[in-house]
């Protein structure tokens, strides 16, 4: 019985001293997304001379 009296008032105690501290939530910062500046790219034809010269040493290695 001792026991059990013990258990009662140490979780009393316990949930009071954690209950005590009520207060506004802090919020987390939003996430902004960020902006990045377009890079200018290769022309299409440059694109196209590039494949081509990257075929013909393929076509090279192959023989």
């Amino acid at each position: 019985m001792k026991n059990l009296v013990l258990a009662t008032v140490f979780t009393l105690s316990a949930t009071t001293v954690l209950a005590g501290n009520v207060s506004k939530p802090a919020m987390d910062v939003q996430v902004v997304a960020a902006t990045m500046d377009r890079v200018p790219s290769t022309s299409s034809a440059a694109t196209y001379i590039i494949m081509a010269l990257l075929a013909i040493a393929a076509m090279n290695t192959v023989k």
